[in-house]
């Protein structure tokens, strides 16, 4: 398999992503660019300080200094390295994966993500091995730590924000990852009233019942309040209606897009989303004038799209939402804000603005393979993927696909009710097993 998934390198740490692959990253990234420094920051996992440092240590020994910002959601990482002098970033972070994975995402000095074609070049530089460049005395890399990367990072989202948020009282859950401190920093900075959940991390429970992942102690706390979900890294938003609903980032892209347009600020009158948007998130956007570009789940292909397109606005129903005019990638204290903007020039809460688009009962189901399986090749479950999508004529959609970042078949069915949506998707369930499992 391809060392580089979709998100990068992730697999269980120190065992997958083991430190002597983290080092030979940081060599082959650092003879890529040949010269430095490379930024480096990082989520609260507990392998975390191991990987980085045998990313740096390798980065260092082939001459590169690096710039450690510590711990730092992903969307600050890339926007210091956008500002900055950097000539790479890497984000030591498995998002929204369990305490125990990790990995290691590169950026491009304009803070997106690396290319297939330059990460393709890394990795076989990689399987190369030996002899690495080997600079002596003082060509030797060093790290330089930021020590005021936070308040860097949070200064450059305060900039873009017009509205105070005296008058907003919010519940902000960083489960327990890398936004646990600069989240609750940017609202409570903003004048907001903000109570905390998932602000605690202690190395293993990122992630762990709470965040973007699980929002279900989020809703029980909102209690007539805006909750904010975030997950490991910070790179996604899932909002809480002030009445407990999940906002997922369909729902948050379409009152934002919504905004925009009938604001005429949205450019081209055009959003980017991925094949796993919902039905409803197309027909509100149709309904509204607005075209949508669909792509395949992933942000590094939704912001390509963006760039293709000159669209202002594009994402993913998981909650990644990326505002190209503002930010390099996806960016979840971003979101929130533009989401808060829209309710501080509206007067209105969630609860109203939601109603812009309806929702089609979605059911989600994964199925874990072999490593070898191949789905594309499964006559039979793309037979039964037709037969439903017949049955559903229109009002619903399949979605069959493999995760870019685990051994899963995912399986999405919408329909026009929930007991129909997961009927299907057991079924699509069962043949996968039979077929790949």
């Amino acid at each position: 398999m391809p060392l580089f998934g979709t998100d990068g390198v992730r697999g269980v740490a120190n065992r997958d992503l083991t430190p002597e692959l983290a080092l030979a990253i940081g060599r082959a990234a650092g003879e890529s660019v040949g010269i430095g420094p490379i930024l480096v920051g990082r989520d609260t996992r507990r392998s975390g300080d191991m990987l980085s440092a045998a990313f740096q240590a390798g980065a260092h020994s082939v001459g590169i200094d690096t710039v450690d910002v510590g711990i730092l959601p992903s969307g600050g990482i890339a926007r210091l390295v956008a500002v900055s002098d950097a000539t790479l970033g890497a984000v030591i972070t498995a998002s929204h994966n369990p305490a125990p994975d990790n990995g290691i995402k590169l950026l491009s000095r304009s803070g997106r993500k690396l290319s297939d074609e330059r990460e393709a070049a890394i990795e076989e530089r990689i399987d190369r091995g030996a002899p690495w460049t080997a600079p002596t005395g003082d060509a030797v890399g060093m790290a330089f730590p930021m020590p005021d990367a936070e308040e860097r990072y949070l200064s450059l989202l305060r900039e873009g924000f017009g509205f105070s948020l005296r008058n907003f009282s919010l519940v902000v859950d960083g489960a327990h990852g890398a936004a646990f401190k600069a989240g609750p920093d940017l609202f409570t900075q903003l004048g907001a009233n903000v109570e905390t959940i998932g602000t605690a991390p202690n190395g293993t429970n990122i992630n762990e019942g709470c965040g973007a992942t699980d929002t279900a102690a989020l809703s029980k706390a909102v209690n007539g309040r805006l909750g904010l979900a975030f997950d490991g890294d910070a790179d996604r938003l899932i909002a809480v209606d002030e009445a407990g609903r999940v906002a997922n980032g369909d729902v948050v892209m379409a009152v934002i897009a919504r905004h925009l347009h009938d604001k005429g600020a949205l450019p081209n009158d055009t959003v980017v989303a991925t094949v796993m948007s919902n039905l409803g998130f197309h027909k509100a956007m149709d309904e509204a004038g607005i075209r949508v570009i669909t792509t395949k789940v992933g942000d590094r292909y939704v912001v390509e799209a963006l760039h293709e397109h000159g669209a202002g606005l594009g994402g993913e129903q998981s909650g990644h939402v990326v505002f190209p005019d503002r930010a390099p990638v996806g960016d979840g204290l971003l979101t929130a804000l533009a989401l808060l903007e829209v309710m501080a020039a509206t007067g209105k809460p969630l609860t109203e603005l939601r109603s812009v688009m309806t929702e089609y009962p979605q059911v989600l189901r994964n199925v874990r393979v072999g490593e070898s399986a191949t789905l594309a090749d499964s006559v039979r479950v793309w037979d039964e993927v037709a037969a439903v999508e017949q049955r559903l004529a229109g009002e619903g959609r399949v979605l069959v696909r493999a995760s870019g970042t685990e051994p899963l078949i995912r399986v999405m069915v919408e329909a026009a009710s929930r007991d129909e949506a997961n009927e299907l998707a057991l079924h699509l369930c069962d043949v996968v097993r039979e077929e790949l499992a």
